[in-house]
């Protein structure tokens, strides 16, 4: 018995497989480019410390 042939199955999982992993890069590429324009334009400030004078 052969090996080399896959059943139907695996080949739409496979399919679906890849459009999920896709769709996750393509999430992660989203909120990475807005943290770098976030950060470059200059909305991200580290905020200050206040100091309680009595």
């Amino acid at each position: 018995m052969s090996l080399s042939k896959q059943h139907e199955l695996h080949t739409r999982r496979y399919g679906r497989n890849v459009g999920v992993g896709l769709l996750l890069v393509g999430v992660i590429a989203i909120v990475f480019g807005l943290t770098v324009v976030k950060v470059t334009r200059g909305d991200y400030e580290t905020p200050a410390t206040t100091t309680v004078q009595e």
